[in-house]
């Protein structure tokens, strides 16, 4: 077994922070081909889950028989920035079902980009649940509630015929486990949250690119990269670094997962300490050694005046 992948963090000629960084690496069937650190660590998948709980969207028919569009399956798989955008694709499917933001129940927050929070707060108008990064996952939620024909109030449970019926069912599957013996945390947006080995979460992202349903939504993601992350984020950039060779999709507490569109290998990662910085240069580092970006590492730091002061890379004594 490899040591975890190490992602310096320097200012001048000093290493000033070291992430470490678990990851797993399998082919298109599932199976581990290589891995850094403990593959099999549980994880909690956070937002890295998303493209995964909407396959039912697709897997049900709901795709088709509500004409769901592309920018509505990328957002029903984002972390969004809340841009006005955003707020308007979320916005557009409510109408559509006949729903107001009042039936999310994912809460409420500021968007997330700094110039919309701004712009917002500007206009006078108080965030609302449209503004949640999770949103459109939501959305999808409430889409899943109305063709199961059920009272959409309560759908964060994890008794919710949408969890238990359709969503909790797809994580079983993609990732093959059992999470009959788990009792859920709670996610930062309200869902059930199950703890995975880091290893079959991989492979769940290698049996999206292996499904049609799964399928669907990541050409979603990768014809849409502004939705499903937005302007500046990792997600948006490296998705459209890839050119429609890869999708990937963060998760907090330092997670991410990505599949090269092309063979089918994918991968899960978590930085030890929750930290997105080093997941991120760890994502792309991986990225580069499938061929689908020209890694840009490393990553320069730079202090409030412009001036380069360090930099974030993975390790020269990296094996």
């Amino acid at each position: 077994m490899k040591d975890p992948l190490l992602i310096e963090v320097t200012r001048g000629s000093v290493v000033e922070s070291v992430h470490r960084v678990d990851i797993a690496l399998v082919d298109g069937t599932g199976k581990l081909v290589e891995a850094w650190g403990d593959s099999g660590r549980p994880t909690l998948p956070r937002s890295s889950l998303k493209p995964i709980q909407a396959t039912p969207l697709v897997s049900e028919g709901i795709v088709a028989s509500n004409g769901l569009t592309d920018e509505q399956l990328a957002i029903s798989c984002a972390s969004h920035g809340g841009e006005p955008r955003h707020v308007q694709v979320v916005d557009r499917w409510l109408e559509q079902m006949g729903y107001s933001h009042a039936a999310l129940e994912c809460g409420s927050h500021l968007p997330s980009h700094s110039a919309a929070a701004r712009d917002l707060i500007a206009s006078g108008v108080n965030a609302d649940s449209r503004h949640n990064n999770c949103s459109g996952k939501h959305t999808g939620f409430l889409c899943m509630a109305q063709h199961l024909g059920v009272n959409v109030a309560g759908y964060l449970s994890p008794d919710h015929p949408v969890m238990k019926k359709l969503v909790t069912p797809a994580i079983e599957d993609f990732c093959r486990v059992n999470l009959s013996d788990q009792t859920p945390g709670i996610d930062g947006c309200g869902i059930p949250v199950w703890s995975i080995p880091l290893s079959h979460l991989a492979g769940g992202w290698s049996q999206l690119r292996a499904r049609g349903s799964g399928r669907r939504l990541l050409e979603a993601m990768a014809r849409e990269p502004f939705l499903v992350a937005g302007t500046e984020r990792a997600c948006t950039r490296i998705i459209e670094l890839a050119g429609g060779d890869a999708v990937v999709k963060t998760g907090a507490e330092g997670v991410f997962c990505g599949v090269d569109l092309r063979t089918g290998h994918a991968f899960a990662l978590k930085t030890r300490d929750g930290e997105a910085r080093g997941a991120e240069v760890a994502t792309e580092w991986l990225l580069d050694r499938l061929g689908c970006i020209d890694f840009a590492a490393p990553r320069l730091l730079r202090n409030w005046s412009g001036e380069t002061v360090g930099e974030i890379r993975v390790s020269k004594n990296q094996n």
